[in-house]
């Protein structure tokens, strides 16, 4: 049996987004919506660092 930090899991569903900073195409976890910005690594990570 193959386990993972414990846990059995699934791979993630990744969904095809649009950065709202840099205006690149990713992919994220999660279904995006239209009332939420939604960031790249790079684009998130430079925001998280900021403190934002």
């Amino acid at each position: 049996m193959a386990f993972q930090d414990g846990y059995n899991r699934r791979p993630r569903e990744m969904h095809k987004a649009i950065c709202s900073d840099c205006k690149k195409e990713c992919e994220v976890p999660f279904k995006p919506s239209a009332d939420r910005p939604i960031y790249c690594k790079e684009c998130y990570s430079k925001r998280k660092d900021s403190g934002r």
